[in-house]
């Protein structure tokens, strides 16, 4: 039984960084290389909330540290975020992030943020 769980720990060691930061790499240049947009949109909204599930992770891990699942917790939530069956990235961020934007109008450059297409 003890190599079983020394199996499964090696799968978690690998399947955290594949996940969260190797294919994720490898779909951002993928998506730099295309034509669309909407994959832009995904990889770029992936890597703004990564960041911040990073920077919330270094801020609150003494709490984090008494939450044993964690580390599972967060590779579920990276999946949802990662995977192009859900598109995790890109709701997360047209729900929340853009509204959030909209709400306080940042301003980008030398225009206000509005989606091009969008009117007012």
């Amino acid at each position: 039984m003890g190599h079983f769980w020394a199996f499964l720990s090696l799968i978690h060691s690998l399947a955290g960084p594949s996940l969260t930061l190797l294919y994720p790499l490898y779909a951002s240049v993928c998506a730099i290389e295309s034509t669309s947009k909407l994959d832009d949109e995904q990889w770029l909204a992936y890597w703004i909330l990564y960041s911040f599930i990073t920077l919330m992770e270094m801020v609150a891990a003494p709490i984090l540290y008494w939450i044993p699942i964690w580390h599972q917790i967060k590779l579920v939530v990276v999946a949802w975020l990662v995977l192009p069956q859900f598109r995790g990235a890109s709701f997360v961020y047209e729900r929340f992030v853009r509204e959030q934007l909209k709400k306080y109008r940042v301003k980008t450059g030398e225009h206000d943020y509005v989606k091009e297409g969008e009117s007012e």
